[in-house]
């Protein structure tokens, strides 16, 4: 390295100190040190045996290494360091120190602290956390890689559930059947933070959960419990976790295909991460967990009908007036989940509908064979039979003796299709000119057709009659009995206001 440096200088006439730094990736300082010293100076340099290390003369390969990958741990590069030259003749705590020298010199990072937190009893408690790395290569692409990872807090066994798209409530819970199925057993009580997928809201550490999540682990027969806001260090373990599977199982690595992640991590698993031994505990927690932990887990029996009842393979949106398409049909959704995404997936001949955020179930059908065709649940929408009815009911009750029901018959009979908006002016109508004449609504009610623009009319002559003094009746001036209500009625309105006795003169 000293004479790669007075070579690099050539007397001051070749490259400068920083421009040797950057090509020698070391400090400018220990490139101004040998500059300064003199021929004797070098060679007791070279000869002093403490200057030279055994991991010397890998120092250029454990370089390349970290600039292509600053973040690699020193476990794996001693690694694959082994795989290259075999066994290497120093222990691992040097091979920690001159990997940190050189990190100092080509890298930089800062690494996360924890607190350490209380030790678990066996089968007590898990720890799951979801994490994501990008920028890994899956067939020649930078993917997103989406994982979740699973420590047991006493043993520290771990498992790793990975996903290929961004995780949500039915993901999550497939992974955490995978995980539970590896361990064999499922503890009392999983700690998680407050993701959508566990927690919807949180206030004053009263939590809204999500049902599909919690159904999930009610029938699996453990326990949530949801760290604060911001405290990572209640669930070190499973964090250090998150860490320990970008840096070591994945960073650096490059796969053929989705399937071949899936092998590497497995076999990360078994060869690496639960057989090395843990720095915490002193044990490997393959050998931990099946000597204490093994047999103290609770028995996993969740139905195959729950962990797959609403898996959201495809997402639709859902239109104005809320329905989705599907397969050349349209189906409807409850108008809460208008213009909004849904997911959608088949399972026994019935379609079924769930909300992206908390996986609940909001619609199903029966499939059908056709094209072109609607299929509609009229419960998905306003009822309005109820409205019709309590409509109905109102006028009911604000006249006398059945007066409100021939009313609603006959306004029912005039208009068919405008009926629940002809009630409701009505009713509005009636409480507007209360009290109403019952004489006149009930001469009126035994007409052939009535509108409730009709009625406006009568009532409002009606009224202005009675504010003169005058009587009025539904049959002066009137249509032949029979004949529909049209503009020939204001007619009879024609002398409302006229004093009594007078006519009317051109």
């Amino acid at each position: 390295m000293i004479h790669k440096i007075k070579g690099l200088y050539d007397q001051g006439c070749g490259l400068s100190v920083r421009a040797i730094s950057r090509e020698l990736g070391i400090s400018r300082n220990t490139v101004r040190k040998y500059l300064h010293l003199d021929e004797t100076q070098i060679s007791d340099a070279i000869a002093d045996p403490s200057r030279t290390k055994r991991l010397d003369e890998h120092r250029d390969y454990l370089i390349n290494q970290l600039k292509a990958f600053p973040g690699l741990s020193a476990v794996k590069l001693a690694r694959r360091l082994r795989e290259r030259v075999g066994e290497l003749p120093v222990s691992d705590r040097s091979i920690r120190r001159y990997v940190q020298e050189l990190k100092e010199q080509v890298a930089s990072g800062q690494w996360r602290y924890y607190e350490p937190v209380t030790e678990s009893l066996p089968g007590v408690q898990c720890q799951v956390d979801p994490g994501e790395l990008r920028g890994v290569m899956i067939g020649g692409l930078e993917c997103i890689l989406h994982f979740v990872v699973f420590v047991l807090s006493c043993s520290r066994l771990m498992y790793v559930g990975v996903s290929f798209r961004p995780l949500d409530t039915e993901r999550f819970i497939q992974l955490h059947d995978e995980a539970f199925r590896y361990f064999g057993g499922v503890t009392e009580e999983c700690i998680y933070d407050q993701t959508k997928m566990v927690v919807i809201n949180e206030q004053y550490r009263e939590l809204t959960l999500n049902q599909r999540f919690h159904q999930y682990a009610t029938t699996a027969g453990y326990r949530i419990h949801a760290c604060e806001g911001y405290d990572p260090e209640s669930k070190g373990k499973v964090e250090s976790g998150v860490k320990y599977v970008k840096r070591d199982g994945l960073y650096g690595e490059r796969f053929q295909d989705e399937e071949a992640v899936r092998h590497h991590l497995h076999d990360w698993l078994e060869t690496v991460a639960n057989v090395r031994v843990h720095g915490t505990t002193g044990q490997q927690p393959r050998v931990h967990f099946e000597a204490q932990e093994r047999h103290q887990l609770r028995p996993y029996l969740v139905p195959q009908s729950l962990l797959h009842a609403a898996v959201s393979a495809e997402t639709r949106q859902v239109d104005k007036t809320g329905l989705i398409s599907w397969k050349a049909n349209k189906y409807s959704v409850p108008m809460a989940w208008q213009r909004a995404r849904v997911g959608v997936n088949e399972r026994e001949g019935q379609l079924l509908i769930h909300d992206l955020e908390s996986g609940e179930l909001i619609a199903s059908h029966d499939l059908c064979g056709d094209k072109g065709r609607m299929v509609k649940n009229n419960h998905h929408y306003r009822d309005h039979t109820q409205r019709i009815r309590d409509l109905e009911g109102s006028i009911d009750g604000l006249l006398p003796d059945g007066l409100g029901v021939r009313l609603c018959h006959l306004l029912k009979r005039t208009s068919p299709r405008i009926y629940k908006d002809q009630l409701t002016a009505v009713r509005d109508l009636l409480k507007a000119y209360a009290p109403v004449d019952t004489a006149l609504l009930s001469e009126l009610s035994e007409r052939r057709e009535l509108t409730a623009t009709g009625l406006k009319r009568y009532l409002e002559a009606w009224q202005q009659a009675r504010e003169r003094g005058r009587g009025m009746n539904a049959h002066e001036d009137t249509p032949v009995a029979g004949s529909r209500v049209s503009h020939a009625d204001l007619n009879v309105y024609a002398r409302v206001g006229q004093p009594s006795g007078h006519g009317v003169t051109p």
